[in-house]
């Protein structure tokens, strides 16, 4: 076990959890976008974006239980991909909208904000929480190294 394997672990999930912040702000700010992208000559609205992480490295039980009984330690997280979300567009009824099909309906990003709301603060404090173990692992090396003088 190295002496800088906590560093690692918590700085893969604070890279982690920076990136689903980002896919989230993204979300955030097309909420209203209904010209994301053109499919067959036809504009289609913004499709919410969602991350997927995993652990750095995919071990069986048996291998796990060996490597935690060994040192400890694990190997941190990854995004696995970031992929869209195949929940149904909001169809808003508005008749001015330029996007307005002949019934007067346009089809809206599916972002939810209050879902948007809270994956941002479970991301923020998961970043957070990753920062106080990063902090709490640079003390007590220091403490470590203290003693030797």
């Amino acid at each position: 076990m190295r002496l800088t394997n906590s560093f690692d672990i918590s700085s893969s999930a604070l890279t982690a959890q920076r990136l689903r912040m980002d896919v989230i702000s993204s979300n955030i700010a097309n909420a209203e976008t209904t010209r994301a992208k053109l499919v067959d000559g036809k504009w289609v609205p913004y499709q919410r974006k969602l991350v997927a992480l995993e652990t750095k490295s995919q071990p069986t039980f048996a291998q796990s239980l060996q490597t935690a009984m060994a040192d400890g330690t694990g190997e941190g997280v990854r995004v696995n991909k970031i992929f869209e979300d195949t929940s149904p567009f909001k169809q808003v009824y508005n008749p001015t909208h330029p996007d307005a099909d002949e019934n007067g309906f346009v089809m809206l990003p599916n972002v939810d904000m209050l879902k948007e709301m809270v994956d941002l603060m479970s991301a923020t404090r998961s970043y957070e929480a990753n920062v106080t173990a990063l902090n709490a692992s640079k003390a007590m090396i220091s403490k470590a190294l203290e003693i030797g003088r």
